[in-house]
């Protein structure tokens, strides 16, 4: 039997049903192109990461300043409703790769904060692909299906949520087990989610980084036609990035911003949840005039909120960055990350989220 892959986590705190692969760089303006022309799903693909430089990478440490402590009562906002919703076995499932150091963070809140177990894995959900059923079905081989979490770091159009219900449901019509779709993140910002700490746009400090803060792994990978009908979604493991990893680092500096918080003014409790419908008329408020301003064809194009924004800087053709603040300390990192890659930036006094990305589309 082989070990289970923990990426650059240790075995106790998360196991990815994910297999590491290798696969050719596509560099992004190709990646781009094809993606656009529908030759290929952005899946299929994967453009190959470099280090952060010591500039950028002070930018993650001033993440954790600004928001370590906003985080981690968060954290403690979201344990508190997993320990009141599950109250027998408690199995999180986060979706890789930016919630995977939420639910790493997760379990060890759950265990030191509220004494309760809970098994960790990390699995792949890709859009228009679905989630890993080969993933899911290893989970349930070893778990009830009534103590699934499903954690995510934020949602931005609500995409992954609605993409994770519809998988659910082709699952319950294929394996006859009926999981419920809710899902669990630290900020809602399109009324997607089930169970939110937040709706707030604010930077999560681990999305500034790829890799270097999840695992040393990199985006799920979809593969084809590779001959083995219970293989789960692929990956590729940078071990060469191993002496620069802030994975664990990550986990314990959260970890001590949530020690400090509980010590300091306890774990309080969860505020009124937010409007969802609300939220969701926003978010498409938000597309259909973005669209229109910009006369951009698809939705997908338009990226709302802080981390959908680093996401496409960091791995993407962006044409474009939206902020509503020139000076706000939260998006320094998107500002550092425009101007080294020579993208415009607008200031839009009105955008109803601290940011936004537009991916260049290609004629």
């Amino acid at each position: 039997m082989t070990a289970p892959f923990t990426g650059s986590y240790s075995a106790s705190d998360v196991e990815f049903l994910l297999t590491p692969i290798e696969i050719e760089d596509t560099p992004v303006a190709l990646k781009e192109a094809l993606i656009q022309s529908g030759q290929r799903h952005y899946s299929e693909m994967l453009s190959h990461e470099s280090l952060p430089s010591e500039a950028y990478l002070q930018l993650f440490h001033d993440a954790i300043v600004l928001n370590g402590r906003r985080m981690a009562e968060h954290l403690l906002l979201l344990a508190k409703r997993i320990d009141a919703l599950r109250q027998d076995s408690i199995t999180l499932v986060s979706l890789a790769r930016a919630g995977t150091p939420v639910g790493v963070l997760l379990k060890h809140v759950l265990k030191r904060h509220f004494d309760r177990e809970a098994a960790h894995y990390s699995i792949s959900i890709l859009r228009d692909r679905g989630i890993d059923q080969n993933a899911l079905r290893t989970i349930l081989r070893r778990h009830a299906h009534k103590s699934l979490v499903f954690v995510d770091g934020w949602t931005g159009k609500g995409v992954i949520a609605r993409q994770l219900a519809a998988s659910l449901d082709e699952f319950a019509a294929s394996d006859g087990i009926r999981i419920p779709a809710d899902l669990f993140v630290l900020t809602d910002l399109s009324g997607s989610a089930a169970v939110a700490a937040s709706n707030e746009d604010y930077l999560i400090p681990s999305c500034v980084l790829n890799s270097t803060v999840s695992g040393l792994i990199s985006r799920s990978i979809w593969r084809q036609n590779i001959g083995d009908a219970d293989a789960f979604h692929g990956c590729v493991y940078y071990k060469e990035f191993e002496p620069h990893d802030l994975s664990q680092y990550f986990i314990e500096a959260m970890l001590s911003q949530v020690e400090a918080v509980c010590r300091e003014s306890g774990i309080r409790e969860p505020e009124t949840p937010p409007d969802r419908e609300a939220l969701q008329a926003a978010s498409l408020d938000f597309l259909r005039g973005v669209a229109e301003r910009y006369r951009l064809s698809h939705y997908n194009y338009i990226k709302p909120g802080i981390g959908e924004a680093t996401r496409v800087l960091l791995r993407r053709e962006a044409g474009r960055l939206l902020l509503r603040n020139s000076d706000s300390e939260a998006t320094r990192h998107l500002l550092w990350l425009a101007e080294s890659k020579s993208i415009p930036v607008e200031i839009c006094k009105d955008l109803p989220y601290l940011a936004a990305a537009l991916i260049k589309e290609v004629k």
